[in-house]
């Protein structure tokens, strides 16, 4: 047991979890909140996906299955990697888990030792560094320059490497700046991989299915297929199909690295959910255009959230090419005084106050390695947008 007790004593709450408790606190005193920091999407889990699992639970299907996921799961998730990314993988080769993060920090726990390092280009999902040291390993964060769009380059990259770096996490589309790299840019991550056989990939593609403007996520194993005894390929239903509370996450990886995951996902958790499982299968094999709808709606929502924001005085926003949330520069608020006489001086600042003085909700950037930033999520209605911008607006208009 004491063992355990450093790399449990290294885990901090989430960002986003932590804020929202501020949420809530205030709404329980009566006050009106527009949150704009959620990860999940106001959209409904497709109805053919509800009727699959509500027929599972009325034919019995609610034991347990096996540890790395019902063959029918397994293999609409390999029928998902052919049609999403040209992908051929065996049942041998893909483990079913409790959402992504579950995949992630069993593959971690598969390999790492105490002091191993874990690559992880920031801005960023802060949770894979608790996942790291969950498994005893140390995260090391790899800065990502603005004006490099927030991409890891191959020569940081190369820098950070060491004897002890076991692990390259790439996020892509990225959480939370919503970047996108390319093929190319894969590549050339890939080929600074490459002579360092010791280190493995884990390419995060949960939010594959959001990016804009007729682009498409690539996975770093179309961009190196000979590095794929090292990678691990990580996706889920979460995001694609506004499945966030079914807990449905997959990984694609050599046959024996999967038979290790397996043995750590049966200590932990055993199987994920049967009945989200049969909803997953159906999600993946049923009516695909659902995808693409949701997608234009989001689209539109992003290029609202872009205007309105960049209205605000003192704020700036780009468009992001991928996921749900738009990052908002506050370098124009910065050093600016409250009505109540506080100096800004972080992204933390800035969104303590909007949510004080105007009822806004946006998560602070510090905690994504984003300083002097606000997170804002564009998957909600139109009308909550509009009302956000507006709050936003009256907020930093009273600044001096």
């Amino acid at each position: 047991m004491s063992s355990a007790q450093p790399q449990a004593g290294s885990l901090h709450s989430s960002p986003a979890a932590t804020f929202r408790r501020k949420v809530l606190d205030l709404r329980s005193q009566g006050r009106t909140i527009v949150d704009m920091t959620a990860g999940d999407l106001d959209f409904p889990t497709p109805s053919h996906v509800v009727e699959a699992a509500i027929a599972a639970v009325r034919a019995g299907d609610t034991r347990y299955t096996n540890v790395d996921g019902t063959p029918e799961l397994k293999d609409a998730v390999r029928e998902h990697f052919r049609r999403q990314n040209g992908l051929e993988f065996e049942r041998s080769e893909i483990i079913v888990s409790n959402g992504s993060s579950q995949a992630i920090a069993t593959a971690f726990a598969v390999t790492l030792k105490p002091g191993d390092e874990v690559i992880v280009p920031s801005p960023c999902w802060a949770t894979y560094y608790g996942q790291a040291r969950l498994a005893g390993g140390v995260p090391v964060p790899v800065p990502c320059a603005q004006n490099n769009g927030f991409k890891l380059r191959p020569e940081d990259l190369a820098s950070a490497i060491t004897p002890r770096t076991r692990w390259i996490v790439i996020n892509n589309p990225v959480n939370p700046t919503g970047a996108v790299y390319t093929r190319a840019e894969l590549a050339e991550l890939c080929d600074v991989v490459r002579p360092h056989p010791e280190v493995r990939v884990i390419a995060d593609n949960l939010y594959e299915h959001f990016v804009f403007d007729g682009a498409r996520a690539v996975t770093p194993l179309e961009a190196a297929p000979d590095l794929r005894d090292r990678m691990v390929t990580v996706g889920g239903v979460a995001k694609s199909y506004s499945m966030m509370g079914w807990r449905i996450g997959y990984a694609a990886a050599p046959a024996n690295f999967v038979a290790e995951m397996t043995k750590v996902q049966y200590v932990v958790t055993s199987c994920a959910s049967s009945v989200s499982q049969a909803a997953a299968t159906a999600a993946l094999t049923g009516p695909q255009t659902v995808l693409t709808e949701r997608l234009a709606i989001l689209q539109e929502r992003r290029d609202l959230a872009v205007s309105l924001v960049n209205g605000c005085e003192g704020l700036s926003a780009t468009s992001p090419e991928g996921t749900f949330y738009l990052c908002i520069s506050c370098a124009g608020v910065i050093g600016k005084r409250t009505p109540q006489g506080r100096v800004l001086e972080t992204g933390e600042d800035v969104s303590d106050y909007l949510l004080g003085a105007a009822g806004i909700a946006l998560l602070p950037g510090e905690g994504y390695g984003l300083p002097r930033y606000v997170r804002m999520t564009f998957a909600v209605p139109t009308e909550h947008i509009h009302e956000a911008g507006r709050l936003i607006g009256q907020g930093c208009a009273a600044l001096t």
